[in-house]
């Protein structure tokens, strides 16, 4: 499982003209599945998402938790995170989860995000030619993976 992580003062995903999340303040997530993920990666991304501290405190210092100041994610799925390149032009997407795996997992993403922040998590559509404005804040732009956790 890969995230890019976007520190955003706005976001939004629109699918054929209807804006389908929105947030103000907070993180907008890229979320890409491959087929050896497991609900243990979704457990462990969630945590380290809600609880990265790169949000600047009184001093100006990343310091704060999304948790901390109570703000939004929009949680998009890409699987194109899992493009291989080496080969031609063309990228390979043979490492992403197909939808019948995918999907159980954004959506358990979805619920353990939820969970943690107690309120609801913005979404695109999943498979959805999706639009995505953002003003990325700082920038602050993470990536993270799930098989590097140790």
């Amino acid at each position: 499982m890969r995230a890019v992580i976007q520190r955003v003062s706005k976001a939004s995903c629109t699918v054929d003209g209807k804006v389908t999340g929105a947030i103000e303040h907070g993180l907008l997530i890229l979320l890409g599945l491959e087929e050896a993920d497991t609900m243990e990666d979704v457990v462990w991304l969630a945590q380290k998402i809600v609880n990265m501290r790169i949000f600047g405190d009184e001093q100006g210092l990343m310091n704060k938790s999304i948790q901390d100041l109570s703000g939004d994610i929009l949680l998009i799925s890409q699987f194109t995170l899992f493009a291989q390149t080496k080969k031609g032009n063309r990228p390979s997407f043979i490492r992403a989860a197909r939808p019948d795996k995918a999907i159980p997992l954004y959506e358990a993403m979805t619920a353990e995000l939820e969970r943690l922040l107690g309120k609801a998590v913005e979404k695109g559509v999943f498979g959805a030619d999706m639009k995505i404005d953002l003003c990325n804040d700082g920038p602050v732009t993470i990536v993270m993976d799930t098989k590097n956790k140790e």
